[in-house]
């Protein structure tokens, strides 16, 4: 399944930082009507993206150490992270062709990467494989 996991201050750490592959937090809260526009297109991206881009929301009304530890201060929010780096941002209601294009650069930094760490190819489908598997779980 490619819809986006939910996450929280919990299992922030394990889902998004541990994840192996880029991962995509939108922060949103129920009551924002922008976030409600935004949840299509990101339901929409998880599935275009699904095995290589990790799709996850976080409700700031339930939980809020992680987005305060982050500095979100306005909703919707989305971030990229590879790891524990913060590697793009969108702040607001943002058209799916720019979320995309965020993605698309967020995969060939990534790939860029493994290849730089001497992983190639090889790595990178490992870590699509993984992505795959994580989703299936899901």
């Amino acid at each position: 399944m490619s819809d986006p996991i939910k996450v929280n201050d919990l299992n922030f750490e394990k889902e998004v930082v541990g994840a192996g592959v880029p991962v995509l937090v939108d922060f949103w809260a129920p009551w924002c009507g922008p976030c409600r526009m935004l949840a299509p297109l990101i339901d929409e991206l998880s599935k275009e993206y699904a095995g290589r881009v990790k799709f996850t929301k976080l409700n700031t009304q339930e939980s809020q150490q992680v987005p305060m530890a982050l500095g979100i201060r306005s909703i919707p929010t989305v971030l990229l992270f590879d790891g524990r780096e913060v590697i793009d941002v969108m702040v607001g209601l943002r058209p799916k062709a720019d979320i995309a294009k965020m993605l698309d650069r967020a995969l060939k930094r990534f790939e860029k990467r493994l290849a730089k760490d001497g992983q190639g190819a090889e790595k990178v489908q490992s870590a699509e494989s993984a992505a795959e598997n994580l989703n299936a779980s899901v």
